[in-house]
């Protein structure tokens, strides 16, 4: 009795090799696809984030008098009650 022939297992191995090879190829090319796909949506949500800043900026510089308005109220509304007291 004889073990395997050493041509079958090369022939073997060989259909092993190209098969794992074709799989490593498909797998490859997923991944990358899809590294394509997170790059791409990471730059969409930093310009987003970026955009939202930059609103956020011009609110904030639109907001910086309420605190003065506020005060110019508050005096005017004491100098009314104080006027309305003498009065």
């Amino acid at each position: 009795m004889t073990g395997p022939d050493p041509v079958d297992i090369a022939l073997e191995v060989a259909q092993l090799r190209g098969s794992v090879e074709a799989g490593f190829a498909r797998i490859d090319t997923r991944l990358d696809g899809r590294y394509d796909l997170l790059a791409q949506r990471h730059d969409q949500a930093e310009r987003r984030l970026d955009e939202h800043d930059n609103r956020l900026d011009q609110v904030e510089q639109r907001l910086w008098p309420l605190p003065g308005v506020a005060a110019l109220v508050a005096l005017a509304a004491l100098s009314l009650s104080a006027w309305q007291v003498i009065r």
